[in-house]
């Protein structure tokens, strides 16, 4: 598998073990957060785009008005099946789509959200083009981001054991992609090569992640996440030795029984507007 289709196969078992450890560990605090912010903007006509297994939708659709319609998308079928079988406490309407191609119309929303996706973006100047194109003049589009990986402790140390299991070539996904979009610079160009003239917000929240054991942090990245697909690339043989080495150094770093390390995202957050954003040149 090329490395840029293996960093976004999120399939298998992985959208399970990413729902049952990855999203109470590190993902269901931003969740609130960012519908929270959603909320607030009280929209009636929503699109979630990279809704994976659903843990920001569940919430969306637990706290928004309830006139409010809520779309959820997102690229990897077995995530969007995992979302739906889970269900919401009111319909949302579950829907295959990539972010670089949206199949809405123009001005069709009021929010356009995304929770720790754009990251996986291939094309993160079109993707905010389409997110733009989808939002009614006014609308907003709000997004999180992982900061950079030394802010966050568990995935940090999960990086370093990778290290020491293959020396010559370490997995390096972690670093590389889910904490490698955090630099404000290079997000405000992409948003303007994207067509937003507004400028940005960014929010740093910041959390912390809680887990019973070592172990189940370790299980947590290396089985549920694309972290797994560079492990087996190297050698699949060694998935179970990868996961022991991540347990021994978060262990080491935060304790061996009940486990806490902090956790920081950035919210960004942006408005179209149609006077701001005319004549922007791509930069």
């Amino acid at each position: 598998m090329h490395i840029a289709d293996a960093d976004r196969a999120f399939s298998g078992s992985i959208p399970q073990f990413y729902e049952r450890h990855l999203v109470p560990l590190i993902f269901a605090p931003y969740a609130d957060d960012l519908a929270e912010r959603v909320r607030r903007l009280a929209p009636l006509r929503v699109l979630e785009v990279a809704a994976g297994t659903g843990v920001l939708t569940r919430r969306l659709a637990q706290i928004l008005d309830p006139r409010a319609g809520i779309i959820a998308t997102d690229l990897n079928p077995p995530m969007l099946a995992h979302a739906a079988a889970m269900g919401t406490s009111r319909p949302v309407s579950w829907q295959q789509a990539d972010a670089q191609q949206l199949p809405f119309a123009d001005g069709d929303f009021d929010v356009v959200v995304c929770q720790f996706g754009a990251m996986f973006f291939p094309d993160r100047p079109l993707a905010f083009a389409e997110a733009r194109r989808v939002l009614r003049d006014g609308g907003h589009f709000l997004f999180s981001v992982w900061d950079r990986i030394e802010c966050n402790g568990f995935a940090d140390a999960v990086t370093a054991a990778m290290a020491t299991v293959f020396p010559e070539d370490p997995p390096m996904f972690l670093a590389r992609l889910p904490h490698g979009y955090h630099d404000p610079v290079r997000i405000t160009k992409e948003l303007r090569q994207g067509g937003f003239g507004a400028a940005p917000e960014f929010f740093v929240v910041r959390a912390r992640s809680h887990a019973d054991d070592a172990r189940e942090v370790a299980r947590a990245y290396c089985l549920g996440t694309p972290l797994r697909n560079e492990i087996e690339a190297r050698d699949a043989a060694r998935l179970e030795a990868a996961t022991d080495a991540a347990a021994v150094q978060i262990a080491a770093r935060f304790g061996p029984g009940p486990v806490s390390a902090p956790i920081q995202a950035l919210v960004v957050a942006v408005r179209r507007r149609d006077g701001a954003a005319a004549g922007i040149p791509a930069a």
